[in-house]
């Protein structure tokens, strides 16, 4: 190792990020003595979203700090439940994670979704305009500088997926209050006033019905029920729910 040094320890749960030959306890790491520590941390291929606290020579310290040579620097995960500051809990998630979005809004969550890749830089300006926690499994993504917040998605299972969102952010659960389209709220609606939007066969086997607010889709209990039903009772069950969530037919 050329130049000062440090001692790097990434967190078991962090180590995925780094190469195989960093994830060991005390890694030597080669510093130039004026990056901050949150520089040397991405290089070893940590996204900063998945960082918790870091300690040096066991004292914390900020993201902003300069590793100095010999010491020995511990970057540790996220806590969870992790806490967003400075506005209500909403997410945005990219083009990859539609059936995520589709499941946290089923759940009554705030999920906006784009299901067109508008490119790096939209996603993060959005992120920042919107205040929205950005979810996604693209590491380079989560490193742009303009993101409000973000967070890694660490499976690629859709189940797994819902487990760790709700898992490291535990946001308030209102089961069937969102329409999984577009994310608007539903209301109750007449069977009369959406018969122009359903089939004859629909209108005569079903009565209670729901409709979004924003694209007017309409909702009942069809023949998906029971699957987003069990989506339904598990998460609330293992995260739990706000009070007096309303209850709404789903279509599909």
């Amino acid at each position: 190792m050329n130049g000062p040094g440090i001692q790097l320890t990434l967190a078991p749960a962090l180590r995925l990020f780094a190469p195989p030959s960093r994830r060991a306890d005390r890694v030597p790491t080669a510093t130039d003595g004026a990056s901050s520590l949150g520089h040397v941390v991405e290089s070893a291929g940590v996204p900063l979203t998945e960082v918790g606290r870091l300690l040096v020579d066991g004292h914390e310290v900020p993201v902003s700090y300069v590793p100095q040579d010999g010491q020995c620097v511990e970057v540790l995960a996220v806590d969870r439940p992790q806490q967003v500051p400075g506005a209500p809990l909403r997410f945005l998630l990219d083009v990859h994670l539609g059936t995520l979005a589709r499941r946290l809004r089923l759940l009554g969550v705030d999920a906006a979704y784009e299901n067109e890749d508008i490119g790096d830089p939209a996603l993060a300006t959005r992120s920042a305009a919107e205040r929205r926690v950005l979810l996604s499994r693209d590491r380079g993504l989560l490193r742009r500088r303009e993101l409000f917040a973000g967070a890694y998605v660490y499976s690629d299972n859709p189940d797994e997926q819902l487990r760790d969102v709700l898992g490291r952010f535990a946001p308030p659960l209102a089961p069937w209050t969102r329409c999984t389209a577009c994310n608007g709220p539903l209301r109750d609606a007449d069977k009369d006033s959406v018969g122009n939007r359903i089939e004859d066969g629909t209108q005569r086997s079903y009565d209670v019905f729901a409709q979004c607010a924003d694209c007017e889709r309409v909702y009942w209990r069809g023949a998906h029920h029971a699957r987003l039903e069990n989506i339904v009772d598990e998460a609330v069950a293992e995260f739990g729910t706000s009070p007096g969530p309303a209850s709404r037919p789903q279509n599909a």
